[in-house]
């Protein structure tokens, strides 16, 4: 029998204020199959969900997050994990390699984070509950990764609140529908394009300017901005990015190598090794441009010891 979700749609929206009450473990099982119903790419579900029931830790990821009170007052707070361990730990107990391809896995398992997430939000809407996605949880992402010991091949994508709801209010606004829908290519956007896209998401700002929404997040100087290279270093921290060795405490390899010529007279590649030169003394590493770099670095600093 078909399923109208017109009407669940039309009224959803991000709640932020919950009421203390639990979620029945029978609903909570409802959300927890929905979440592992999602699609994915090739049976791989490259993803992981944390459900955070200890206060003490939830109390940590809200503060981590912009101090946000929604993650401690809802029945069930989650992490949603894009997560690449897995698939690699099943290859290697059936005696596979994993092959090396950081980028297209790190698209996918997003994908799948995403996609799980979004399923367990529409089942507990569907079930009268509220939900609050949580980006907020990139602020402070290499301390969460340490608080919710992640393994290499492992990164936060989003948190998820869910609870009753102790506020009411009308559904954000949209784009209009012509900017988002293309049909056959993508069509540039005209000025009057544009100005419709903000007259339309104006009821989002409480002052009716979208554009100090748009600033504070997506311009130079704004809460993007201030993200990236914490999530750029987390990501070669954990492996997922190809120009630099799991742990690397690097945002790129660009940054990499922005820092070691602030230390060095000049630096070297050759194949498969890099060389950092000073006045009076050279410092070599081995393997892909990034390793060997950050071997050289290392050396240079006396965190290594050099070879003879």
């Amino acid at each position: 029998m078909p399923l109208d979700l017109s009407p669940i749609l039309a009224q959803r929206r991000s709640v932020r204020r919950f009421k203390p009450m639990p979620i029945p473990e029978g609903d909570l099982e409802k959300l927890l199959f929905a979440l592992q119903r999602a699609p994915t790419d090739a049976s791989a579900q490259l993803y992981s969900a944390i459900r955070v029931t200890d206060p003490g830790l939830r109390d940590k990821v809200a503060q981590l997050s912009g101090n946000q009170e929604h993650i401690r007052q809802a029945a069930e707070f989650f992490v949603f994990l894009a997560d690449v361990h897995r698939l690699e730990r099943l290859l290697a107990h059936r005696g596979e390699r994993m092959a090396f391809w950081p980028r297209t896995a790190l698209h996918f398992a997003l994908l799948d984070a995403g996609l799980a997430a979004s399923y367990l939000a529409l089942t507990a809407e569907a079930l009268g509950y509220g939900v609050c996605f949580i980006g907020g949880v990139l602020n402070g992402v290499e301390e969460l990764i340490n608080l919710l010991e992640l393994p290499r091949g492992v990164i936060p994508a989003v948190g998820l609140a869910v609870g009753v709801p102790d506020e009411e209010g009308p559904p954000r606004p949209r784009l209009p529908r012509s900017l988002v829908v293309h049909e056959n290519r993508y069509r540039p956007y005209s000025p009057e394009d544009l100005e419709a896209a903000f007259q339309a998401m104006a009821p989002y700002s409480r002052v009716g300017d979208w554009g100090r929404v748009l600033r504070r997040y997506f311009a130079q100087g704004g809460t993007m901005e201030e993200r990236e290279t914490s999530y750029g270093r987390a990501l070669a921290r954990q492996g997922l990015d190809p120009d630099l060795p799991p742990g690397a405490p690097f945002y790129s390899l660009g940054a990499l190598l922005a820092e070691a010529l602030g230390e060095a007279r000049a630096v070297l590649f050759r194949k498969g090794e890099a060389w950092l030169e000073r006045e009076t003394e050279a410092f070599r590493g081995e393997g892909s441009p990034g390793e060997a770099l950050l071997t050289a670095l290392r050396k240079a600093r006396g965190e290594m010891k050099d070879w003879p």
